[in-house]
Parts: structure tokens; C-alpha cells; sequence
């Protein structure tokens, strides 16, 4: 049987503002990417978003993004390597602390919005990130884009590697997530993200939105949780993929 994790983006309501439908989604997925404070959440909801995903066995790890709040993390900024780093390993530490607290541990980090976007094709940006992962915690896996900047960083450092695909985002040529400030970059229309999420399966391949055909591996799928449909979406392809005879299970379960 097939196997793959399908990881959610979590925990990014912050004080009275209230983002996506976390504890309906957390039933469907086997990863919770729970924000560290910096682009989302605030100490409570790292805390309930720990609990929550515990309580249903769902693997967590961190979500670290850059220092804005207002942007949700998604504008870039210049980042130093060292200022990468401190970022980085803060947040990591945070939400460690958290897990802790409640008998657990981080299993694996991903990064956030344009951190991550921005590092996938920048090699001292990703060096920096995996080097804050690899100081914390060596035995921590690692999530990135595909055939990214990323994903090479961190084999090359000695991580488990975890590949990553977009259920509900398109691509470039040249494996790129569409920017999100584009028309089309998220894929609402949950037929169009089942076909997609079939061929990186069963293919290796996503086509981008200019018709090219692109490589990709999926280790992993991802899911925004802040997106209207997040819920409708898991549902859907929780059920497609057992008719696929593919099992969703949590890296390293």
C-alpha cells in the first residue's frame, strides 16, 4: 500500500481573531504545522493546538515564519543568515516548550509562507533555517518543496528529508508555488486539486500553469488550513485516496 502524510497548516488565530477550522480538520489529517507566534498564534493557541492534536494522535511540528503579524508572513523581508537562524530556532523552542509541557515532542519543522517560499530558491536562506532545525534537534525530520533549495540544504546536512506537494496550490515551470498576489494560485474547485493530488501520487508529475509538465515527489501533502473549503478538501481527499488504496500516515509512524 502506498503511503502518504497529509499535513495541515494550524494554529494561526491570534488573540480575538479567529483563523480556520482547526479542531473539524484535525480529524482528517496525520501533520499539524502549528504557528510559533511570529507571522500567527499567540501562546494560548499554541498551547490548545498542541492539546488538540495530541488528543487525536496527529503528529506535530513547527511552523516558524517571519516577524509579521500584519502580513501573516507572507511579504518578504531581507533576512541576514544569522537573523534566519535566531528566528528560526526561537520559534522552534517555543513551541517545543509546549509540547513538553504535555509529555510530547516536535517530530519535524516546516517553514511558513514567504520564508518558505523565498528559501526554497535561495541556498544561504535554506542553509540558515536547516542549520537552526539541526542545532535544536538533529533526529527532527524536515519539510520543504520539492526538488527545492530546501529539501537539498537539508540532505546535505544530514535531516530527514520529507517532500512536499500542494493539494490546493498551483505551480510555476520551474516547480515554484504560484505567488499567492497571482490569480489562480489556490485551487478552489476540489475536482481540479483531486486530479492534481492523483498525478504527483501515482505520476510524479504536477502540471504548472503554463501546461508544462513538472517532477515532483510527494512524501507529503499539504492542505492550508485557512483557506474557506480547507474542511470540504480534507474530507474529499481523505475518501479518494482509500479508494486509491493510498493510506495517510505520519512521517516516521
Amino acid at each position: 500500500m502506498l503511503r502518504i502524510d497529509l499535513n495541515c497548516d494550524m494554529g494561526e488565530s491570534f488573540g480575538a481573531y479567529e483563523m480556520g477550522n482547526d479542531e473539524a480538520v484535525l480529524a482528517h489529517v496525520s501533520s499539524a504545522n502549528i504557528a510559533c507566534g511570529f507571522h500567527a498564534g499567540d501562546p494560548r493557541t499554541m498551547h490548545h493546538t498542541v492539546r488538540m492534536a495530541l488528543a487525536r494522535g496527529v503528529a506535530i511540528g513547527a511552523h516558524p515564519g517571519l516577524p509579521d503579524l500584519q502580513g501573516f508572513g507572507r511579504r518578504p523581508m531581507a533576512l541576514s543568515r544569522d537573523e534566519a537562524y535566531d528566528t528560526v530556532l526561537y520559534q522552534i523552542g517555543a513551541l517545543a516548550g509546549f509540547a513538553q509541557a504535555q509529555g510530547a515532542r516536535l517530530t519535524y519543522v516546516k517553514a511558513h509562507g514567504a520564508l518558505y517560499n523565498t528559501a526554497a530558491r535561495d541556498a544561504g536562506l535554506s542553509q540558515a533555517i536547516v542549520a537552526a532545525v539541526r542545532d535544536y534537534d538533529p533526529g527532527m525530520a524536515f519539510y520543504g518543496l520539492a526538488g527545492s533549495e530546501l529539501i537539498r540544504a537539508a540532505q546535505e546536512a544530514g535531516l530527514r528529508t520529507v517532500s512536499e506537494v500542494f493539494a490546493d496550490r498551483t505551480y510555476q515551470a520551474d516547480g515554484s508555488l504560484t505567488p499567492r498576489s497571482r490569480p489562480g494560485a489556490m485551487i478552489e474547485d476540489v475536482e481540479v486539486s483531486v486530479a492534481q493530488v492523483r498525478r504527483m501520487i501515482f505520476e510524479g508529475l504536477v502540471r504548472s500553469v503554463d501546461g508544462r509538465e513538472v517532477p515532483v515527489s510527494a512524501d507529503t501533502l499539504c492542505i492550508h488550513g485557512d483557506q474557506p473549503g480547507a474542511l470540504a478538501f480534507v474530507q474529499r481527499l481523505r475518501r479518494e485516496m482509500a479508494d486509491w488504496g493510498v493510506e495517510v500516515k505520519a512521517i516516521g509512524a
